[in-house]
């Protein structure tokens, strides 16, 4: 058993390289999808592999033995095995709530000071101008969705590239992208190998409203000078927006700008591989997961005295 259940805590170390492939490979709409998903699977299959290891160590201790009713010792590997694993699986757990929970802390207090920057500037049905000095726009989640744009930025572009930069943004929330980011920020604290995968995430979150804003205005030179110049503009101001409100001027813009000036490729054979090789370590993560909990359980059950062995 011990032996299955590492297999959850190896497999999201290939997850960073698939995910830039997919990227590469598919269209951004699609691969946001599938590299989301699979990250979050991942990550909980990471998640019931360091829980296993935890409640076989604590089984190990007497009183938990008794509070388990057990009668018999529980079959596993040596205690010098289990034991060491119970305990770093019980830091690494300790360390990722603590993490999390300071992330969502920052997180909600960013959000409740964009949503109140936001109600103060006037609005223009989802549109939301802010009086500031700091050339910022970004989607903002909530009930109604807003787009926040400061008169920096507006004063930044021209009429044509603030189109392209509202259907930018727009793209966000009809996309519903701000899930997106925060299902990548779970998943990086789940497991270290994940967070790398946080950024390729956000990276196909913008390539996805980048191209929605191309084909929204008609027009990809025009969107890509605008996510430029709103980028070029906005370098060097701090934005107080959370992180699960996305913006054009985040990720790397040149790769997105070079993305739109050039002509969307045709999909490849090779497409079929990455999401095959994507798939097969998400299913062999779920089978390890499942197949060593069906076990664990069943060496409890014999521990006991309900099953023979």
């Amino acid at each position: 058993m011990t032996a299955l259940l590492l297999l959850p805590l190896l497999l999201p170390l290939a997850m960073p390289a698939l995910a830039r492939r997919t990227l590469d490979r598919l269209a951004p709409a699609v691969a946001l999808w599938v590299i989301t998903v699979s990250a979050i699977v991942l990550a909980g299959c990471s998640l019931a592999a360091l829980g296993a290891f935890v409640v076989t160590g604590l089984l190990k201790l007497p009183v938990f033995a008794a509070l388990g009713e057990l009668v018999h010792p529980l079959r596993t590997a040596s205690d010098l095995v289990v034991v060491p694993a119970a305990a770093t699986s019980v830091g690494v757990l300790a360390v990722g709530a603590g993490t999390l929970v300071r992330s969502v802390l920052h997180q909600l207090r960013a959000f409740r000071t964009a949503r109140d920057e936001a109600g103060l500037g006037p609005a223009a049905g989802d549109l939301c101008v802010v009086d500031s000095p700091r050339p910022d726009a970004y989607a903002l989640p909530g009930r109604p969705h807003r787009i926040v744009v400061t008169t920096a930025m507006l004063r930044s572009l021209d009429a044509a590239e603030r189109e392209a930069l509202f259907a930018h943004e727009r793209a966000h929330n009809d996309g519903g992208h701000h899930f997106f980011l925060a299902t990548a920020e779970l998943a990086a604290h789940c497991h270290p190998a994940l967070r790398p995968v946080r950024e390729t995430i956000r990276l196909a979150a913008e390539r996805a409203a980048d191209e929605a804003a191309a084909g929204a205005v008609g027009d990809r030179r025009l969107t890509a000078r605008a996510i430029a110049r709103a980028a070029l503009a906005g370098q060097s101001a701090r934005s107080a927006r959370p992180d699960f409100a996305p913006a054009a001027t985040s990720g790397p813009v040149p790769r997105r700008v070079q993305a739109l000036l050039s002509t969307p490729a045709a999909p490849r054979r090779s497409v079929s591989w990455i999401a095959v090789l994507l798939a097969a370590c998400v299913a062999v993560s779920c089978a390890a997961v499942g197949t060593g909990m069906i076990d664990f359980h069943h060496r409890v059950e014999v521990a006991q005295g309900e099953q023979s062995r």
